[in-house]
């Protein structure tokens, strides 16, 4: 069968499940290139209206494959990638993954936007691997050397590769041996306003294993006369619920829809933001454009955005629940409004505008003259 011939770019993202950084990403791209936008899959009900200006066409991967699914979602996704319909177009860009494993259906100029190699395939490729069952592993290893080989062979066929910080930039010479620009993903900076100050921390990083989450709250178990409120969900949601149990001085909400989470910024104290080696992180720069200080971590991409002593307080790697007691100490609310005009300053280096602009720099640099 030919392959389908479109005038417009495409847009390939990893899959649409709910409204965060990287989806923020792809629909930025669609709309700053009239792109036409695919996911391997996408649940509609999970995003606000006026969202998409076109919704993204979706592989709906993991229902077309019940059978890889049932073993791996992440297989199902690759399978489906891998079979993306034969399309001819004037660019492809990739956001993600696991979409840019459609590169060999595509003819197009190709760009990756990565917002990092696949961490269970190289720096946290021991920690998922423990997680998983003595009678599992055997084929978790088999189809992760598989996955590798093929996400491998995909970059080195990208026309150019943009990193989402110098954090990823670095594990993309690392562990691909290729160069890449570093672009930072977009923020609606005029989204986020100052609303005031009221005396709360807030938590917004996803409630999982690696965003550290539990230690903040661990933190302000001792502190019954500070107040935190924790707005986000994820897999250690129920966990992280148990060890705020008791504790009047813990609002754990869990997902919190957007102009309620907009109001809470602007009207928080200060942001605790302290992942595992974030790749870059979206929310620390929600929190500066509200004039918000973040209280976070020297690793990963914060070391990029947030500015030690003037828009917030980087506490030392692999920080304990003792290191953010005394973060938020030191964070109190004649700082905090001092931090503000800083704040506000710094995050507008992360608007939307200067994305797109950027992007379209890279585009001009791989489209034939």
């Amino acid at each position: 069968m030919p392959a389908r011939r479109i005038a417009q770019p495409l847009v390939l993202h990893d899959a649409f499940a709910f409204p965060g950084g990287g989806e923020n990403v792809a629909v930025t791209l669609a709309r700053a290139f009239g792109a036409e936008l695919w996911a391997g899959a996408w649940e509609p009900a999970a995003f606000p209206d006026g969202y998409f200006d076109v919704p993204p066409r979706s592989l709906d991967a993991v229902r077309a494959r019940p059978l890889a699914a049932r073993l791996s979602k992440t297989l199902a996704m690759r399978l489906a990638f891998a079979r993306f319909p034969e399309t001819a177009a004037p660019l492809a860009i990739h956001s993600g993954a696991l979409c840019l494993l459609a590169q060999a259906r595509l003819r197009a100029p190709q760009i990756l936007y990565c917002h990092t190699p696949p961490r269970i395939l190289y720096d946290h490729r021991d920690f998922y691997r423990a997680r998983q069952g003595a009678l599992r592993r055997p084929l978790y290893d088999l189809l992760a050397a598989d996955y590798r080989r093929a996400y491998e062979r995909a970059a080195r066929a990208m026309d150019a590769i943009v990193a989402n910080s110098e954090t990823v930039r670095r594990r993309i010479e690392t562990f691909l041996g290729l160069p890449a620009t570093v672009v930072h993903p977009p923020v609606d900076v005029a989204a986020f306003q100052n609303l005031g100050q009221e005396p709360f921390f807030l938590s917004t990083g996803r409630v999982d294993v690696l965003k550290r989450v539990d230690v903040i709250v661990r933190a302000f178990r001792d502190l019954p006369d500070k107040r935190l409120v924790v707005v986000s969900g994820g897999s250690e949601l129920d966990r992280v619920r148990a060890l705020a149990a008791g504790c009047p001085n813990i609002d754990i909400r869990g997902w919190t829809a957007g102009n309620e989470l907009r109001r809470l910024v602007g009207t928080c104290l200060a942001t605790v933001y302290i992942p595992r080696d974030e790749d870059f992180g979206i929310s620390p720069v929600e929190s500066m454009a509200a004039g918000k200080p973040v209280l976070g971590v020297r690793e990963g991409g914060l070391r990029e955005t947030v500015l030690d002593g003037q828009t917030g307080i980087l506490l030392p790697p692999d920080p304990g629940p003792e290191d953010v007691a005394r973060g938020v100490a030191a964070l109190d609310g004649a700082k905090a409004l001092a931090m503000r005009p800083a704040c506000e300053e710094r995050a507008r280096k992360f608007d939307t505008a200067v994305f797109v602009e950027k992007m379209r720099g890279v585009v001009r640099g791989v489209m034939p003259s």
